[in-house]
């Protein structure tokens, strides 16, 4: 029985695990926006929701514990300085995971895991339009004939 026991294991020891959020949490952090698996997708929100948490309190002693977790300062700044201030009304789901396809070479189900609000800055770029293909002019028929 798993009583009191929280959180996936991800088939990785324990060591592994702290440092695959620790990075996938500076991704989220940076770009604001990141592609994982369902299952890392959905642990993920625990730590990213901390962070944010600890950005709200904005004091030395919460930038010091998500430096700690995050182990850089320019990541710490952006969380601090422009991504914590967008939830100051918010009490807790500053992350939404999103099913997103599933990946091509082990069909593992993928999910996109963003910050929530601020949905005009999260949008992705605009579809490219794509161009009609250019042909190069052909020789009417006759004139085929006549040459060949």
């Amino acid at each position: 029985m798993r009583h009191q026991n929280q959180g996936r294991k991800l088939n990785r020891t324990s060591s592994h695990r702290k440092a695959l959020f620790r990075n996938l949490v500076l991704s989220l952090i940076r770009h604001e926006r990141i592609r994982t698996t369902d299952a890392k997708a959905k642990e993920l929100r625990r730590f990213a929701d901390r962070m944010v948490t600890l950005g709200k309190r904005g004091d030395l002693s919460a930038r010091r514990r998500a430096f700690d977790f995050i182990r850089s300062r320019d990541a710490v700044k952006k969380l601090f300085d422009e991504i914590a201030p967008r939830f100051k009304e918010r009490n807790g789901g500053y992350t939404r995971v999103v099913k997103f396809g599933f990946r091509r070479g082990d069909a593992a189900a993928i999910s996109v895991v963003e910050f929530t609000g601020g949905e005009e800055q999260a949008q992705g770029k605009k579809p490219r339009r794509r161009k009609a293909p250019v042909r190069p002019e052909r020789e009417p028929r006759q004139a085929r004939a006549a040459a060949g």
